[in-house]
């Protein structure tokens, strides 16, 4: 079965950078984009970041580009997110996500930032 593990989170000051991963398996992870969600308390889950199957073409949501860079490698079915200048408005519970034959989500890792 399809399993996505974020890891990586944790607390940081503003400023900081983190970088957070997410192990795939159970399917060919080469063959499909990947994506990264996020979600702040009492918020809706919003769009960060995508790269396509091949790490070629990427879309980034306008309140983190050119803070956050996402990327993949193929060879070790991993996806990744760079994130520096962290803001507080960063502090989330950030998901990588998935569309197979469904759509697919990890179970999520909490970035904090605060000083």
């Amino acid at each position: 079965q399809v399993q996505l593990v974020e890891s990586g989170g944790g607390l940081v000051q503003p400023g900081g950078s983190l970088r957070l991963s997410c192990a795939a398996s159970g399917f060919t992870f080469s063959s499909y984009a990947m994506s990264w969600y996020r979600q702040a308390p009492e918020k809706e889950r919003e769009f960060v970041a995508s790269v396509d199957s091949i790490g070629s073409s990427t879309t980034y949501a306008d309140s983190v580009k050119g803070r956050f860079t996402i990327s993949r490698d193929n060879a070790k079915n991993t996806l990744y997110l760079q994130m520096n200048s962290l803001k507080p408005d960063d502090t989330a519970v950030y998901y990588c996500r998935t569309t197979t034959w469904r759509v697919h989500w990890g179970q999520g890792t909490q970035v904090t930032v605060s000083s």
